[in-house]
Order: C-alpha cells, then structure tokens, then sequence
C-alpha cells in the first residue's frame, strides 16, 4: 500500500510539473544611450548573448517583448537560437494596458508553454503580479541581471524564483 501512494505522489508530481507553463521575465540588456529608442550597448549585447546561452537548453516556444528595441534586440540572439519568432505587444493603452496584453497572450497558451518575456524595468514586475507571482518586487533602473522564472499552475496560482544571469549589475 506504501508503495502505491508513493507512486501515486510521484505521478502526481510529475504530472502537475507537465502541466505547468514555464515562464522566464527579463528587463530589457544595457542601452547605447538615453534616446527614446536606443539600440543596446556593447555590454546589453554580451547580456542577450548570455540570456540566449542560459535559455539554451529550454527551448521557448513563444517569445514578447514590447514593440521597442531593446528589447527586441535582448531577445533576438534566443529567437534566432531556437528558431522562434519575436511577437511584440504593443505599448497603446500605456504599461498597464501592456502588462494585460501580455498576461492574456500567456495565458491562451497550451498549459505546457514555455515562454520568455523580455519588457522594462516598469513592466517585468507587474507582468509577473499579473501572471500571480505576488511577490514580485520592484525593480530598480539600474538593474539588468534579474531573471525571474514563474511557473503557471492554472488558477491555483504562479510559483517563482528569481536568478541572475550574464555580467553581475550593481545600483548604487
């Protein structure tokens, strides 16, 4: 009978683990300039190079980012790695408007979706919050190393866990 529930816990385990979305939130690598829609820095692109090595052995099958560059081009070296095709949201409707696009697009996905969502530093946060990951703190502008992963367990809510990846970031 021991056994059993053993068996049974693990299939259980197992079986939630399967059915659970994968999702992987990042700011947006370092910018060239301070300009409206900068292209990235030298170290932003050694940061999208990282974020594609630390995601090479995930294989996202969907991949948002908002309409502007930076993070379009945070995202690129993963799209071209797995050979997925960037989808930005638009920014009509202002961040929170964004942030809903965003959850909505997430949650129509299979309930086995493995995605990256690569925004800014005022929107990486609320999509996290959105997607039921409350402890989601705020996130400073001079940080850029944050990764945060969520896993989506239906409507019981969001397990997360934040990581660091590429060249460490430091805010005074």
């Amino acid at each position: 009978m021991k056994r059993f529930l053993l068996a049974a816990a693990v299939s259980l385990l197992t079986a939630t683990s399967a059915m659970a979305q994968t999702v992987y939130l990042v700011r947006h690598a370092e910018k060239a300039d301070a300009g409206a829609d900068p292209a990235l820095s030298e170290a932003g692109q050694a940061r999208a190079a990282a974020l594609a090595a630390m995601l090479a052995d995930v294989h996202p099958g969907h991949i948002f980012t908002s309409p502007l560059q930076r993070t379009r081009l945070t995202a690129a070296p993963t799209a071209a790695f797995h050979s997925v095709t960037v989808e930005p949201i638009s920014l009509d409707g202002g961040g929170a408007a964004h942030v809903a696009a965003i959850a909505e697009r997430v949650r129509a996905l299979p309930e086995d979706a493995v995605v990256l969502i690569v925004g800014h530093s005022n929107t990486v946060p609320p999509i996290a919050r959105a997607l039921g990951y409350a402890e989601a703190a705020d996130m400073p502008e001079c940080e850029y190393d944050r990764m945060t992963t969520l896993h989506l367990m239906g409507d019981t809510g969001a397990h997360g866990q934040v990581t660091r990846y590429g060249a460490p970031t430091t805010c005074p």
